[in-house]
């Protein structure tokens, strides 16, 4: 009973992932309304009005769970479902037209999380996950890549918004990772980042100050899709810690001593 409560609940998540994104895409460079949660964290009226299709959806289906969201966070009820959601992951990129930012919503039970969903809607890929069942992007079944040498890895990263207030911004670790990797990109969107960590397009990705809507998703994908997630040194990764590290699990052990 529980298995096939779960497995609607994914595919609820699946089509208010491209709902949300079909609003996000036809607004593009139609904002109204922009304010600041910080000195260079915006939020946009699309934000808001994605979330609460997602979260009104949600709602009206499942009235017992439990919903956490970026822009209105924690709505608790007694159900046995949590819902975790960033609307739309990468607003500054959607507010400057920039092309790499999504949606990602992720459902937990008492297990934990057993499904996620990261739509990026202007290229229509899909990416998704349930728990023991794999990953896919759109239709197809996805892999983490087979590199093994952190000197060919093709990683990426972020920075906090509080970058310019904070001693611990990440700028060191990217100066070591400079040193050590192929290649590293800081795009914008975690979300977007753990779902290319998983299909392979990227080997490794960390970041600091991290928060549950912007990785829940992420890493289940990552997980079923054959990588690993762990905290930077290489302990277990809970959604209230501030560093992860996502990897194809074959650079994962050089990325952490990197890290440490």
């Amino acid at each position: 009973m529980r298995r096939g409560a779960g497995h609607i609940r994914n595919e609820v998540a699946i089509a208010l992932a491209r709902r949300a994104g079909y609003l996000i895409k036809k607004n593009i460079g139609k904002v109204r309304e922009v304010s600041y949660k910080g000195a260079i964290n915006l939020v946009t009226d699309v934000d808001k009005r994605a979330e609460d299709l997602i979260a009104g959806e949600i709602k009206g289906r499942f009235p017992e769970d439990s919903i956490l969201a970026e822009e209105s966070g924690a709505l608790f009820r007694k159900g046995a479902f949590r819902w975790i959601v960033d609307p739309l992951d990468g607003t500054t990129n959607f507010f400057r037209s920039f092309p790499f930012f999504s949606v990602s919503i992720a459902v937990e039970d008492e297990y934990g999380v057993f499904s996620g969903v990261i739509y990026d809607p202007l290229r229509d890929e899909l990416f998704r996950a349930e728990r023991s069942r794999g990953a896919y992007l759109n239709k197809k079944r996805i892999r983490v890549s087979g590199i093994s040498s952190i000197s060919k890895g093709f990683l990426a990263t972020g920075f906090s918004y509080h970058v310019r207030n904070r001693r611990n911004t990440n700028i060191n670790n990217f100066r070591k990772f400079l040193k050590k990797a192929f290649a590293i990109r800081r795009a914008g969107s975690a979300a977007l980042d753990m779902a290319y960590v998983a299909c392979g397009r990227f080997d490794g990705y960390w970041e600091l100050d991290i928060h549950p809507w912007d990785v829940a998703a992420g890493r289940i994908i990552v997980e079923e899709a054959g990588g690993k997630v762990t905290r930077f040194n290489g302990s277990r990764f809970e959604y209230s810690d501030k560093d992860i590290l996502a990897s194809n699990s074959l650079v994962h052990s050089s990325m952490s001593r990197i890290l440490r």
